[in-house]
């Protein structure tokens, strides 16, 4: 889903990496990790993309698998509990296992080598509950965007609140997921950023949609979106964010007035 619908955060997260020094490797023969299958309840089909997965990445030979969609990483952190019981793939699934990194963790426990640039917005950040919940990493995308010049980082009210996406979950159950959906917009309303920063395509993506629905307007972004801004010395209006929202000397914007995406 990252890649048919947000290919940018892709790109972004290659980019990202390539300045902090890394050698990126994006196999061609990659193919779903099959976290949807798995939220799903199809352990079979879940168990069958992640033989080819790791099949994939062996052949690549790299030190680390890194991810950029929470709900993927808690999938592919799982493997091994997911193949133990297959006598081929349960070792070699503990191997994968041991290398698989949020972009948020390898970039945090590497350190920083390109310079940021100032950005300077107010800022919010969801947490995705794949990735603080199901993964624990919680400190490294705030530490982050705290590193970034300019900005100022926002917590949002209730923030361990389920935006309601999780997973396939707001489709198999439509009005519950829109009443947190919606819980949460106004939650994000209430910090007057003007940027939402978070780690999932689901959330973006739900979290948006309940946006519009109020009539709010503010723009959202991934984590590695607002790195790649920064390093590249964009600005946040490469973000969506206008420039009557940029802050000045560390004053807080004033009402939200850029658009969803």
């Amino acid at each position: 889903m990252q890649r048919e619908l947000f290919p940018g955060v892709n790109a972004a997260t290659a980019r990202v990496l390539a300045a902090e020094g890394f050698d990126v490797l994006a196999p061609a023969s990659q193919g779903c990790c099959g976290a949807l299958s798995a939220h799903a309840g199809r352990e079979a089909e879940a168990q069958r993309f992640a033989r080819l997965l790791i099949e994939t990445f062996e052949r690549s030979g790299v030190d680390h698998v890194v991810v950029n969609a929470a709900g993927c990483g808690s999938t592919m952190k799982d493997y091994a509990d997911l193949l133990a019981d297959d006598p081929r793939y349960a070792e070699r699934a503990r191997a994968f296992v041991a290398g698989v990194r949020d972009v948020s963790e390898i970039l945090t426990e590497a350190g920083s080598v390109a310079a940021r640039h100032p950005l300077p917005v107010a800022a919010a950040y969801h947490e995705a509950c794949h990735l603080a919940h199901a993964q624990g990493v919680r400190a490294q995308p705030r530490e982050l965007l705290r590193a970034i010049p300019g900005l100022e980082l926002r917590e949002v009210p209730e923030g361990d609140l389920c935006c309601g996406s999780a997973g396939i979950w707001n489709l198999l159950n439509p009005e519950p997921a829109r009443e947190l959906g919606d819980r949460k917009a106004a939650n994000v309303l209430r910090t007057e950023a003007s940027l939402l920063v978070t780690a999932n395509p689901g959330c973006l993506m739900q979290v948006a949609s309940a946006i519009e629905r109020s009539g709010g307007r503010i723009a959202l972004a991934h984590t590695v979106e607002v790195l790649d801004a920064s390093i590249r010395g964009l600005g946040v209006e490469s973000l969506g964010v206008p420039p009557s929202a940029l802050t000045q000397g560390g004053d807080p914007p004033g009402n939200p007035t850029s658009t969803t995406r």
